[in-house]
């Protein structure tokens, strides 16, 4: 931000980085990147419009990165924002957090998170759940551990119609794929 970085972050309170193109990045920590761009620039070679924007984002979501309520007499930070907002967003980033693990083989992280009362069935927007990404990436510790200590539902479906076994097969996952053969319950063949 130049020579307003000290200001920006003060009354923003967002990481942000300005370039004399007119453009902002913005980011809101654990929610989005924002990119902004409007080619009006201050005397500091920041977009004016992009400012603008950032200030007004700042007055409807309290995304303040110093705001404290411990030092103020304001409500905290917390309680500003609409009840369904911040539950959303927290349901967000625990399914993040969630599928990350399974798909990197965090089987230590997966045991945490079903400690903490996570939703092991918690779905993305492609409603892939964490053991759609376990039986595609070929995790069958996960794997195992989601059916048989969270009880997940063993064939969710994503909205392509996939299921685990779906994506273990087309990954060629053969351990995966023989393990949940006999964990899915099958439909008998119509004659």
């Amino acid at each position: 931000m130049y020579n307003y970085s000290g200001g920006f972050a003060f009354r923003i309170g967002l990481p942000g980085k300005a370039g004399i193109s007119g453009v902002i990045l913005l980011v809101i920590p654990n929610v989005m990147g924002l990119c902004l761009w409007s080619p009006a620039i201050d005397a500091m070679g920041i977009s004016v419009r992009g400012l603008q924007f950032s200030e007004k984002l700042g007055q409807k979501f309290d995304f303040h990165h110093y705001k404290s309520g411990r030092h103020s007499s304001e409500k905290p930070v917390a309680t500003s924002q609409p009840q369904s907002l911040r539950n959303s967003m927290t349901y967000g980033r625990h399914t993040v957090k969630l599928l990350f693990a399974a798909a990197n083989n965090d089987l230590m992280g997966l045991r945490g998170m079903a400690l903490d009362w996570y939703d092991m069935s918690a779905k993305d927007y492609d409603g892939r759940t964490a053991l759609h990404l376990a039986a595609s990436e070929g995790h069958l510790d996960c794997v195992r551990f989601l059916l048989e200590k969270c009880s997940v539902d063993p064939s969710p479906k994503d909205r392509w119609g996939q299921t685990p076994l779906d994506d273990a097969r087309n990954f060629g996952h053969t351990a995966v794929v023989q393990y949940l053969e006999h964990r899915v319950p099958t439909c008998p063949e119509k004659s």
